[in-house]
């Protein structure tokens, strides 16, 4: 999986190297204790997937320029910021086998670090005149905590539906990666059109992003460290589960939503519920259907003449379904 970032990164390889230097100056601050904690997030940093986005996209229509690391910047700073506020929300100390913020700071800290991060890619965009890029990350915002909310208020009823839950990992995940996009052809000048093809190519690469993670839970043999039906003992109803659940008889409908509701600690009952939705056709059911959003994703990125970025696109779609965390 290694070799396929590498791969995928070949095309933006400079430009990821610079954009690692701008992202640690776009955080800079003249409090030292900021300081010390964004030099430990530059420290622990993930694959960096999402700037790779903006920067693919930028060189799918044209050059990366000044515009595109201030994009691709902000997106991080956005990301990051959610990160740190959702290791607070969920009370989680680990984050990528590092101590996470609130762990080594305590929650205060990484509250007003979250709030400082997101308010420097606001700053970012205002103070560089960069508006249709604020009204993008702005939107993104705004989507993100809905779906954080609206996955909250259900998941105390348990009544998520399959429209819901596509809603819900729209906003939650796939807008983000649908704003590197937009804001990778933007800082190209993109007009409205492809501004918003290219927004909905990164909506269906998102959605199909998430599916893959909440098919996980299913696989005994996931390596991302994600214990199997940790989303079951948190209550979190997935594409499979919710198919599974729909499909079923009364009577197993009601006995498998028992043991979400009131035996999501008990191993066994869980294990059981784990078998039931394989055999049941609920695994198979979210693997066609994120293969249906990776090839709309596909069809967009195919209206595009061939090119490097173009190639390294379809490597990060396969990527999106094929990795193994």
């Amino acid at each position: 999986m290694a070799n396929i970032v590498e791969e995928i990164k070949r095309p933006i390889n400079e430009e990821m190297k610079l954009f690692e230097q701008k992202f640690y100056e776009s955080m800079q601050s003249k409090v030292p204790l900021l300081d010390k904690v964004t030099r430990f997030i530059v420290t622990t940093k993930g694959k960096q997937m999402r700037p790779m986005f903006v920067f693919l996209c930028a060189k799918l229509i044209g050059d990366v320029n000044e515009k595109t690391y201030r994009g691709a910047s902000m997106i991080e700073l956005i990301h990051t910021a959610t990160l740190v506020h959702d290791d607070v929300v969920d009370e989680s100390f680990k984050r990528r086998n590092f101590f996470s913020i609130n762990a080594l700071w305590k929650n205060k800290i990484a509250v007003l670090v979250g709030d400082y991060l997101l308010s420097k890619s606001v700053l970012l965009s205002t103070d560089h005149k960069d508006y249709d890029l604020l009204g993008v990350i702005s939107r993104t915002i705004r989507e993100m905590s809905e779906g954080e909310l609206l996955q909250l208020e259900k998941a105390r009823k348990l009544d998520i539906t399959e429209d819901v839950y596509y809603e819900i990992i729209r906003q939650k995940t796939a807008t983000l990666i649908a704003a590197c996009c937009e804001i990778g052809v933007l800082s190209n000048n993109a007009d409205e059109v492809l501004a918003k093809k290219m927004m909905d190519f990164g909506t269906y690469t998102g959605m199909a992003f998430q599916i893959k993670d909440d098919l996980f839970d299913y696989l005994s043999s996931n390596v991302i460290g994600k214990p199997v039906g940790i989303d079951i003992k948190e209550q979190k109803m997935t594409l499979p589960l919710i198919y599974t659940l729909k499909t079923a008889n009364e009577k197993d409908r009601k006995y498998y939503f028992n043991t979400i509701k009131r035996y999501n600690n008990d191993q066994k009952r869980v294990k059981e519920l784990i078998e039931f939705v394989k055999s049941s056709g609920g695994m198979d059911y979210a693997i066609k259907t994120m293969k249906d959003f990776q090839q709309k994703a596909k069809d967009i990125l195919n209206e595009f003449p061939d090119s490097e970025p173009k190639k390294s696109l379809h490597l990060m779609l396969d990527y999106v379904i094929e990795r193994k965390f």
